[in-house]
């Protein structure tokens, strides 16, 4: 769909492919410099999505760090942090999590059609409930978003969220940060779960960029023709 909008996965895991420790305490994957150059990408960003199981587990604020960068936002007339969008199948979210603070930022949930009533109630004091369908599909989400003027998304997590979009390619750009270590834990969160994804034996994915930031290595893949065309 032409209004959907550019879709950026941004993602750290460790070299066997885990987002997680499996533990309650959470795994930094990244450095200072590679925190600053994600914080860029929010900065050019028009809404953050995560999945409500990363709120649940990391409570992220998914805000422009940078004060520079946030005023830089201000002066074109942007909130000085991008729409922070969350996606729930049963809307069990804690309406005092850091996602919901109140920040500046605009909040959107978004949740099944049966589910919409219930999460109004729960989160509608911090947040636009908004209808995914039934069942609900990352593509009505995409559709909806870019239809309310959300040209370049910013995708931070988790590993359901990522398998969905990959799965339905709905990914533009994949930024893919590898960090020296393993975390050997079945139980951990990987990267992505089982799918039929478009990208196989058959269709290699397209290696755009390599780069090493410290002791971490950013891999960019080109993962539709919009690539080159990045808002």
């Amino acid at each position: 769909m032409a209004d959907r909008p550019y879709t950026l996965l941004s993602c750290g895991m460790s070299i066997d492919g885990y987002l997680s420790a499996g533990t309650e305490q959470r795994l930094l994957l990244s450095n200072e410099a590679d925190f600053d150059r994600v914080d860029g990408e929010r900065a050019a960003s028009d809404a953050i999505l995560v999945g409500a199981s990363t709120i649940r587990a990391d409570d992220p604020h998914l805000l422009v760090r940078s004060p520079a960068r946030r005023a830089d936002r201000v002066a074109r007339g942007l909130p000085p942090s991008p729409v922070k969008v969350t996606v729930t199948r049963n809307a069990e979210l804690d309406c005092a999590a850091a996602f919901f603070a109140p920040d500046g930022a605009d909040k959107v949930v978004y949740c099944p059609s049966d589910v919409v009533a219930r999460a109004r109630s729960r989160l509608g004091a911090v947040a636009t409930v908004l209808d995914a369908g039934h069942p609900p599909t990352m593509r009505r989400v995409c559709d909806d978003l870019g239809e309310r003027g959300t040209r370049r998304l910013m995708v931070e997590g988790g590993g359901t969220v990522h398998t969905q979009l990959l799965v339905d390619d709905l990914v533009d750009e994949l930024q893919l940060v590898v960090a020296p270590l393993f975390v050997g834990d079945s139980a951990a969160c990987r990267f992505v779960g089982d799918g039929r994804y478009p990208w196989n034996a058959g269709r290699r994915a397209t290696l755009a960029e390599v780069r090493q930031i410290g002791d971490v290595v950013l891999l960019r893949y080109a993962l539709s023709p919009r690539f080159q065309e990045a808002p």
